[in-house]
């Protein structure tokens, strides 16, 4: 029956959208429009998890990398669990029992940390499915856990008032576990084909029938779980898969047509669609510019893994908190990942900083939700790299950096430090840069003592106040 539906998938799918509002042509996915409530969001929580959290051990690329000959995952397997073809990757499977698994208590968690929307990943690069899928026995319901982990999210998410979305990953499985085929190993085991897949080498063109199967597993999770947010991996940009990424696309805008839930988005990377037709992604990096789309960065809190490793090292709520602001002043949303460990807790260090984010939001997300861009994105001497894996390469911002945000006539000017000078000089708001709009009133978010200022021909001086509400970057709210 599998075979019959992949057959039929790119021949049905079409004709089943023609005549709706969206069909699988460039020019009618151009009627797109991003919905108000993923602008208004702007912060999100991505889950990395699956069987790669068992052996916690480089990062979730662990199921590719201990079959690649000779390097060190390949070794530390080796040493750790024996030879590949007597221990392979589905041998942790058994293992991945997230006995203290609990989806209430994440999605508590998510709503403390001051995230509008989340996304756990369905289906990693392994091929081991985290849903209850028709299309493979490889899946969290049936194996490991044997629950239908993305259905207990979903709900829990949505119980909790948050949106939810999935993420895809499943086109790289193409490949993913080739080195498989370059040893002796499991994956050359007909038995296991279901999950370890083609494992073709990237070169080597895509078929019919795995392009089929990767858009009837897309479309099953859009009917299964009503997503909000459909967040696709790189590697959909490949030519061959035009027609079905155009396929999925007007199937998935005319589901969320009928769902009436306030419109949904399908993120992407690379240039797998036009910046009208979907919101695009940059993983670990930002935007120098303010883009005219909403877009998102997707990151880690991990600096080496996005799935669970056991020497992670994590980044700040200080530096996180500042990437939030500077993506946001320029019309972006946070995608920020969590790695769970095998048992289903989510690590202390990880929830800590997720409710300082928070505990931050709850005193300035009113300069961070439901607003948008303001004429300028920023000012100030720290420069930071622009596009996808810069983060490493980022420096901190100072107290004489600034961020705004806007909301009708109110300006929001972020310090993103704690300011250590008298006076705060900010240009961007001087009496010459809008003499139409002179400011009226400011105050500090989260403090009840009175702002002393002046709006100067070529700046505006703010006298820095005496008490902070807040140990991260500080908002002022300007009234025009």
């Amino acid at each position: 029956m599998k075979h019959l539906l992949v057959v039929f998938a790119v021949i049905c799918l079409p004709l089943g959208v023609w005549g709706q509002k969206f069909e699988p042509t460039w020019k009618s996915l151009e009627q797109y429009e991003c919905p108000a409530w993923y602008q208004d969001a702007k912060f999100g929580i991505f889950i990395h998890w699956g069987v790669y959290s068992v052996p916690g051990y480089s990062n979730e690329w662990y199921p590719r990398n201990m079959y690649m000959k000779d390097g060190s995952v390949y070794k530390h397997h080796r040493e750790t669990y024996g030879p590949q073809d007597q221990f392979g990757y589905k041998d942790f499977i058994p293992m991945f029992k997230a006995g203290k698994f609990n989806a209430d208590t994440w999605a508590g968690i998510f709503r403390k940390s001051g995230a509008r929307y989340v996304i756990p990943v369905a289906e990693h690069h392994d091929g081991f499915a985290m849903y209850d899928t028709r299309m493979s026995d490889w899946n969290a319901a049936k194996m490991g856990p044997k629950r239908d982990i993305i259905g207990e999210l979903a709900a829990a998410v949505r119980k909790e008032g948050m949106y939810f979305g999935v993420s895809s990953h499943r086109i790289e499985h193409w490949w993913f576990f080739n080195g498989g085929k370059e040893i002796p190993s499991d994956v050359q085991d007909p038995r296991f084909a279901g999950l370890y897949g083609p494992a073709m080498k990237e070169k080597d063109s895509l078929t019919a029938e795995f392009m089929n199967d990767w858009l009837l597993r897309c479309t099953e999770l859009v009917d299964k779980y009503k997503p909000q947010v459909f967040w696709f991996d790189w590697w959909i940009e490949q030519k061959a898969m035009e027609p079905y990424r155009r396929t999925f696309a007007s199937y998935y805008y005319n589901q969320g047509e009928k769902w009436n839930n306030g419109g949904v988005v399908l993120n992407y990377k690379n240039e797998s669609f036009p910046p009208s037709v979907a919101v695009y992604d940059i993983e670990r990096g930002s935007s120098k510019a303010t883009k005219k789309y909403p877009w998102q960065t997707d990151t880690s809190i991990g600096k080496k893994s996005w799935g669970y490793i056991q020497d992670e090292e994590n980044k700040s709520p200080n530096s996180l908190i500042d990437d939030l602001i500077d993506i946001v002043s320029k019309n972006g949303n946070l995608l920020l990942n969590i790695g769970p460990k095998p048992d289903g807790t989510i690590p202390e260090e990880q929830v800590n900083i997720l409710l300082e984010i928070g505990k931050w939001l709850n005193i300035n997300g009113e300069g961070i939700y439901g607003t948008r861009p303001w004429k300028v994105a920023g000012e100030g001497p720290t420069e930071n790299p622009d596009g996808g894996f810069g983060e490493s390469k980022r420096s901190d911002y100072t107290g004489k950096d600034f961020r705004f945000t806007s909301k009708g006539n109110i300006v929001y000017l972020f310090c993103m430090d704690q300011p250590t000078d008298k006076k705060l000089i900010i240009k961007s708001l001087s009496l010459n840069s809008d003499p139409s709009k002179p400011i009226r009133s400011i105050r500090l978010l989260g403090s009840e003592e009175p702002v002393k200022w002046k709006q100067k021909s070529d700046y505006l001086e703010i006298m820095t106040p005496g008490q902070m509400p807040c140990e991260h970057a500080v908002c002022f709210k300007i009234e025009l």
